[in-house]
């Protein structure tokens, strides 16, 4: 049960929606759960709450470029920016404030999907090892 309601909670922190999945990470692994589970409880549910803003930014840009909030030409603009540089945008995806938005532009531009959960997934991942040696070191 605890890596269900991990996995939940990492999937609702990786979207707009504000809060945070990394206290009860800790948690989690101070109660002794096995860390391995938790590592990918954690960034399975972040990479796709991630892809979740990517669907979303996939499916209303054509609404947006409808009600003329966005332009065709700034949309052009982003995915040449975006094939350019996405993969290193998309490495900061783990931050709070910026992570999430850049997430939906991936899913605006169309960027490839593969590339998207590959880089994401990685960085995701790379934060909760972190997060896990940080603990490991005071444990």
């Amino acid at each position: 049960m605890p890596f269900i309601t991990l996995f939940l909670t990492s999937f609702a922190s990786a979207t707009l929606l504000p809060g945070g999945s990394e206290v009860l990470f800790v948690y989690l692994l101070a109660q002794k759960n096995d860390p391995t589970l938790l590592l990918l409880s954690a960034t399975l549910g972040n990479t796709l709450g991630s892809y979740a803003n990517y669907l979303l930014g996939k499916y209303a840009i054509s609404f947006a470029l409808k009600k003329r909030y966005v332009g065709e030409k700034l949309l052009k603009k982003a995915e040449i920016l975006f094939e350019k540089y996405g993969a290193w945008t998309l490495l900061f995806s783990w931050l709070p404030i910026i992570g999430d938005p850049l997430t939906v532009v991936a899913g605006c531009v169309n960027y490839k999907v593969w590339k998207f959960l590959m880089i994401v997934g990685c960085a995701k991942m790379t934060r909760y090892l972190f997060i896990y040696m940080g603990f490991w070191v005071i444990d």
